[in-house]
């Protein structure tokens, strides 16, 4: 790996690297799954590290519009130096999976803004931008149920996952599996939920990963906390 330590680096010592670590076959996987960078996540994060945090830069970086460096971007930014405004506008121009992923779990959730984005992105008419309201309303499922209508959750999920669109469907499921893994009280109604809709059912799973469909999930998560 070339040394582009030299603080701050330019966008363009850094893009010349990120070309230089570009794998057409790692495309080609990603590809498959929506996304558009050619770099693997490990060397991508040694380059970060090497990077440090650089504002500046990440913004740089994230205008080109280019995949690689717009999850480098995510990775050396100043996650609370964003505004509102800043954070709604790269979620609309976040369009692949990893990138709205990474934006989503490594910047927002660290964002003040972050709750005032739930809550608009969740009503959103864009299902790609409504699915990131969703990631972000799983979040505080888990972590900060407080105040969040959990039935009603389910009930829009009963109405409207089985056909909503794939990303947006997706984070849907999420969610239902993690309020019937955390909230033993609506654990049934979950666990009723996903069978009748069987959103995810026949997904392929690797050996020794835990099937997306919730009602495995959700048995399979709480048995391991429960010791059993």
């Amino acid at each position: 790996m070339a040394q582009v330590t030299k603080n701050p680096a330019t966008a363009a010592a850094v893009l010349a690297e990120l070309a230089a670590l570009e794998d057409p076959k790692i495309r080609a996987v990603n590809e498959k799954h929506g996304d558009d960078h050619g770099v693997n996540l490990t060397e991508l994060r040694a380059l970060a590290k090497q990077l440090k945090t650089q504002h500046d830069l990440a913004r740089e970086l994230w205008n080109t519009g280019d995949g690689a460096a717009r999850l480098l971007a995510l990775l050396v930014c100043r996650p609370k130096a964003f505004d509102r405004a800043e954070l709604d506008t790269m979620l609309r121009q976040a369009r692949t999976p990893k990138v709205q992923d990474w934006l989503v779990n490594y910047v927002v959730k660290k964002n003040p803004y972050a709750e005032e984005l739930r809550v608009s992105w969740f009503t959103d008419p864009d299902p790609v931008v409504a699915s990131a309201g969703w990631a972000l309303t799983t979040d505080r499922v888990a972590k900060k149920p407080e105040g969040l209508d959990l039935a009603g959750l389910l009930d829009i999920i009963e109405a409207e996952m089985k056909t909503a669109p794939d990303r947006l469907q997706w984070a849907m499921n999420h969610c239902l599996a993690q309020i019937g893994i955390d909230h033993a009280e609506y654990r049934a109604r979950a666990v009723e939920i996903g069978e009748r809709l069987e959103v995810l059912k026949d997904y392929p799973t690797p050996p020794n990963c835990t099937s997306p469909f919730a009602p495995i999930w959700i048995a399979e998560i709480v048995r391991r906390q429960e010791g059993k």
